[in-house]
């Protein structure tokens, strides 16, 4: 009677156990997908940079346009604030070992700052506001962040690493705010287009 009474209670905790289980492999096997996904915009941001990037003012050839930020605002409206930014970061990373070995840690700083200002500020605002008319606020206010974060900080960190009177980078200024404002804002234009037909297979 006593073993009896044993299995069944051992029987009750496996069955009670079972849907805790299930519960736990589904949330890891979403996360899992969810990395994978977010691997691939890393991927994609890499190739886009590598095969498309020119300059947008002839004066400041330096100054080169590149669409690598795309599937990261892409990602930051699909994954939220905090999944843009781990994006920035990884997609910044792999590119300053890599396709932007140039520019090294100054090219990571600066791309981790402009990109991190934008997905920070649009991913926070889309995400309480998904809706085409948030999708554009949030787009702008992140084009408006990236361009006053990276006033300072290009006073701040380019003659540091770049070796340059800041008096040179002040007189760079209005070439500096026109490209982040022209680059952010042709991603954020191709961003909004394209974002609502893949919305589905990243929310998958």
């Amino acid at each position: 009677m006593e073993e009896r009474n044993k299995q069944d209670r051992e029987g009750k905790k496996v069955e009670k156990d079972q849907p805790v289980n299930i519960e736990n492999s589904a949330n890891t096997q979403k996360s899992t997908v969810k990395l994978a996904k977010m691997g691939m915009l890393v991927a994609i941001a890499i190739v886009l940079v590598y095969f498309i990037h020119f300059p947008i003012f002839p004066a400041v050839p330096f100054l080169e346009y590149d669409p690598a930020d795309i599937p990261i605002f892409i990602g930051t409206f699909a994954f939220g604030p905090g999944g843009g930014l781990l994006l920035t970061i990884v997609t910044a990373g792999v590119q300053a070992a890599t396709v932007s070995a140039q520019s090294g840690l100054y090219g990571f700083l600066m791309h981790v700052l402009a990109t991190g200002a934008f997905v920070i500020v649009a991913g926070t605002i889309y995400k309480g506001r998904k809706t085409k008319k948030g999708a554009v606020i949030s787009l702008l206010c992140g084009t408006l962040a990236m361009v006053l974060v990276m006033i300072p900080a290009n006073l701040l960190i380019t003659p540091v690493f770049m070796g340059v009177p800041r008096q040179a980078v002040v007189e760079l200024l209005p070439f500096i705010i026109g490209f982040n404002a022209i680059k952010a804002g042709i991603n954020s234009i191709v961003t909004f287009l394209v974002y609502k037909r893949i919305s589905s297979f990243l929310h998958r």
